[in-house]
Formats: C-alpha cells, structure tokens, sequence
C-alpha cells in the first residue's frame, strides 16, 4: 500500500456520481473512472465501508455492494490489515488503448499534427552530423532556440532577452519545475476552478495548498473572490489560463487582468501564466488583454497544442534570476530537452504565425460542427460560444457528468467528467468536449452523448469498461 485517501476526500474527488441505477453500481463506476483518469493511483487503500457510507449519505450495504462489483472487474483487492486497496489497471501497453476503430477519444483535447511537421522532421535529420556532435546535457536550452523564442515574444510586443528563457520537455514538465524549485510545502497557490487537472496535481505533489477562483464560460473570472484570496490566503503563487482558457474557452478582459495583476502586487504573489492554448484564435474580435509585471509574471509555453503533442518542446519565460533558480533545481527532474527536438522547434517557432493560422482554420471547423450538433441533438444542454482554444465547457443542467462520462464509455466515446477539473469539488453539471477531431467524428461522439444522456437520466446501468487515458 502506497497511500490512503480519506472518506471525505473521495467523496469530492467522486462529484454527482449517482445516476438513476442501482446506487452501488453508480458508486461503483465513479470509482473506476477515479482509476481510469488515474486520481486514484494503483495501492490506494479506500475508506472502510462504514466510514464511506457516513460521508456519502448510504448505507453500509450500498458500499459494501460497490467495493464487491470493483472487486469482481478486478479494480480493487482486499488484504487483511490494510481494507480494499486498488489495483494496477490492466493493459498491455501503458501508452495504447485496446479500441476499435470506431472508438472515440475526445479525452485528448489536441489537434493533428501540424501537416508541415514531417517536412521540418527531414530537414533537421540531415543536419545530424552536428546535432550529435554537441554534448547534449544542457538544462537551460539551446541558445539559438532560446533567442527564437524571445523574437517570438518581441514581436508580441514583450522585449525578451535569450537569459529569460529556459527550454523544458513540455508544458507540463515546465509546471513541474516551477512547482518543485519555487515553492515550500503548504505555500498556497491560486488557481482557477475549473483548472488543467495535471497543473493542479503538480502543485498538489509538492504539498502546496489550493485556493480556488472561479472562471465560468460566460461571467469570466469571479474578481471578487480573487480579491479576498489574495487579502486572506496570501498566496506564494497564482496559476492562471488568461488566453483561451482550458477547459472554459475564456479569456481575459482588460479588467480582469488588471485585477490579477493589482492583486499579485499588493501580496508579493508570482503570476505563472499557462500560454499553451493562447494561439489558438479561431475568430475573437480583438487580442488578450496583456498581463505585465516583468518581476512577478511566469509564462509557460509549449509547441504541443499548436505543432503535435508529441513534440514534447515547452520553456518557461520569465526574470533572469528565476530562470537561474529554475535552471538549478532542475537536474533533480531531468538533464535537458533533447537535442533533436530543440532543434526541429528552432525551425517552427519562426512559424508560429502561420501554423497557428492553419489551426485556426481547423479548430473552427470543428467547432461549428459540434456546437450546431450539440444544440440539435441536445437542445437541453447549455451550449457556449467560444472564439478560440479547444473545447466546450458544457452545461448539461443536473449533476450527472460521472455516470454520462461512464456511461459513454461503455458506448465507445472516451472524455472526462467535469469534476475532474474542479479544485475543490463540483462542477458536476459540467462536461468538457473538446473540438479538436474532425467534424465527422464529434457529430458521432454527439450521437453517443444523446444515447449515453438518455440511458443515464433514465436509469440504465452499463457496464463500465477498463481502457486507460490521461487528460491533457
């Protein structure tokens, strides 16, 4: 047994889990998508059955009803001493779905590779001879890379010297970094709810304490509540998506900004900025509004969203002595970002204006189409209009997205519930659906929606399957 998560920590972490089914199959099912999203890692021991009923408002029978059907699909095991403790899930490989072809993974919120990717690919290969000739431990970064990226930030109107950049693996290992090397354990940190989860659980794995400030599609951020976090929590760091929020679609007003910004000043608060949806434009009328505060602000940025997600090229912008702090700490996670991939990124961050134009054009393809399906197969829904980013924050009205997302599943559509980008509970009657597929594959995956909507409203139980996936 590697951990225990708590009666009263399940219960947030499970949201609107009761469908209109049998209520220990519906327990049972929220609990697999816990694994399945893998918030709930493998030699987790659960809370005991009589505890868990207290919290959850059942009786013992229900849970102990629940903990069989996860025993019997092979999600948990119970060992004398240590109670019901979950199980490594079954796949053959940690990286592959087992799904046919006609199963849909709108779990992955990203686009296709980028179409001039390969082309980029051949020619830096045959500049190999000298790629290989350097060293290849570097925990800053390559420095022609670095001076690419700062020409990008200049021409958006940030001067930006190569000494404030740092090239990291990824958005999400740049989040890491920051989360280990700039915070102390019970620091707290400001984060929107709803939140990217992995951004959550980096801040979370360094004992980090989170204060949530609302975003909703249509009012923005709660300014008010921002406002008293920062008077009361005082927090050591805000994590925010101002541009194309994930998973809302927002962005930021003028207004809004200026309120962060006012807020990390009067507190001594550093602003990390998560830039890796904020090209993604389909149609907004006018830019961002701009967040500067050259000491406070952080920006994170990767090609992962708007170039292929398997480019695992990110970097962090900020201050030099941060950058320094960063570059320090970082041999602890890794020894640099490979050579290969700094350079093919060197070619296509000079191309960002055009590739994030070819995204444009595709994302609203996609948009269009599952926007108009949704509100003719699903007119109950709560549909929102989004100029930009990779997904619908959608309100499907009662608290049921745990048993939908469970239920779509079994029918061969893979997404996440709402709860999983909440901070501290909730968002329950929300379901994120990403627009990034091709509009063939998200008018089926609607199809699926009304036919998972209609068996859990009216209270068919299906089977859950077992199939992996991340959230990204």
């Amino acid at each position: 047994m590697d951990s225990r998560v708590s009666a009263r920590t399940l219960a947030a972490s499970l949201g609107g889990w009761r469908g209109n089914g049998p209520a220990y199959e519906a327990l049972a099912d929220g609990i697999r998508l816990l694994c399945l999203d893998n918030r709930l890692a493998p030699a987790t021991a659960l809370p005991a059955e009589r505890e868990l009923a207290s919290v959850l408002g059942v009786s013992r029978t229900t849970v102990a009803a629940a903990y069989q059907s996860l025993r019997d699909t092979g999600h948990i095991e119970s060992l004398r001493g240590s109670g019901s403790v979950t199980l490594p899930l079954r796949r053959t490989d940690p990286g592959r779905h087992e799904l046919d072809a006609e199963t849909i993974d709108l779990q992955q919120a990203s686009p296709a590779a980028w179409p001039g990717l390969p082309g980029i690919m051949a020619e830096v290969i045959q500049d190999a001879p000298a790629l290989v000739a350097r060293i290849g431990y570097d925990v800053v970064g390559d420095v022609g890379l670095r001076t690419a990226i700062a020409e990008h930030y200049r021409e958006r109107g940030l001067i930006t010297s190569p000494d404030q950049i740092l090239v990291t693996t990824g958005a999400q290992s740049a989040i890491h970094l920051i989360a280990s090397v700039l915070l102390h354990r019970a620091d707290r940190v400001m984060i929107e709810t709803p939140t990217y989860p992995h951004a959550a659980d980096a801040f979370r794995r360094v004992g980090a304490r989170l204060v949530g400030v609302p975003v909703d599609s249509v009012q923005g951020w709660d300014l008010e509540r921002a406002e008293q976090t920062f008077a009361r929590a005082l927090p050591s760091l805000a994590y925010l998506m101002p541009d194309f929020h994930n998973p809302t679609g927002r962005t930021m007003t003028a207004e809004e900004a200026e309120a962060f910004v006012r807020g990390a000043r009067s507190t001594g608060t550093l602003l990390v900025i998560d830039e890796t949806t904020a090209q993604l434009d389909i149609d907004r009328a006018s830019g961002p509004a701009p967040i500067l505060d050259e000491e406070r602000v952080i920006r994170v940025g990767s090609l992962g969203k708007t170039v292929w997600g398997g480019l695992r090229v990110g970097w962090v912008r900020a201050a030099p002595d941060i950058v320094r702090r960063l570059a320090s700490g970082r041999p602890v996670h890794d020894l640099g970002t490979p050579e290969l991939e700094q350079a093919i990124a060197a070619r296509l961050i000079p191309r960002l204006g055009e590739i994030a134009a070819q995204r444009g054009t595709l994302l609203r393809a996609g948009r269009d189409s599952v926007v108009a399906e949704l509100r003719r197969v699903l007119p109950e829904w709560d549909v929102p209009d989004v100029h930009g980013g990779v997904s619908l924050w959608v309100g499907i009205g009662e608290p049921l997205s745990t048993p939908l997302v469970v239920s779509a599943r079994a029918r061969g559509l893979a997404l996440s519930a709402g709860s999983r980008f909440a901070v501290e509970g909730g968002h329950d009657r929300r379901l994120r659906v990403p627009f990034t597929a091709a509009p063939s594959t998200l008018q089926r995956a609607v199809g699926i929606l009304r036919s998972a909507w209609d068996d859990v409203r009216g209270g068919e139980t299906i089977p859950s399957r077992t199939d992996f996936a991340t959230v990204v």
